[in-house]
């Protein structure tokens, strides 16, 4: 019995250990510098849009949901973002991890005057993107790639990301 139980902790340390590796890797969010996952959802207007249709493109993708405060907060400053640089190349994709379904989001849009296309983001999108918290705004680059990462909104957040915007669209 002695010789079973040192046996029987290393197995279940060992199960235990395998377990969190998996589920951590499972949902990590995708880092600065690496490329985002792929997608596929259908805006509120009806359209496909997938990570292909902005290829070439700077972009904000940005996960939000109508009864998150901080959300409620940034949604205007994107809103002014769009107004500035869309012309310049901007484009802002908003994903709703609202589970309430399209009509919440759709008026939300109108409430807040959102000016760019909107879906609701789905479970395997939130988990591709390893989203555990809302707000969590992805700027991507005209190469494809993730050049940073905001959690949460500030006003020191929106200045960084306008700073960041500016620079991605000189560079382009």
């Amino acid at each position: 019995m002695n010789s079973v139980f040192p046996f029987i902790r290393i197995l279940l340390v060992t199960i235990a250990a395998s377990c969190l590796l998996a589920t951590g890797q499972a949902g990590a969010a995708p880092k600065p510098g690496q490329s985002p996952p792929d997608f596929k959802v259908v805006s509120t207007t009806g359209q496909t849009v997938t990570l292909d249709n902005y290829t070439g493109r700077i972009l904000i993708i940005d996960f939000f949901a109508p009864w998150c405060q901080p959300c409620r907060q940034s949604i205007p400053h994107l809103v002014e973002m769009q107004r500035k640089y869309g012309r310049q190349g901007l484009n802002i994709f908003g994903l709703s991890a609202d589970v309430d379904g399209e009509g919440g989001v759709r008026t939300f849009a109108d409430e807040y005057r959102i000016n760019y296309p909107l879906a609701l983001a789905g479970e395997a999108t939130t988990e591709a993107f390893g989203v555990r918290s809302l707000p969590v705004t992805f700027i991507i680059d005209s190469n494809g790639n993730i050049a940073e990462v905001y959690y949460s909104y500030s006003e020191e957040v929106g200045r960084s990301m306008e700073r960041l915007i500016k620079r991605l669209l000189t560079e382009k």
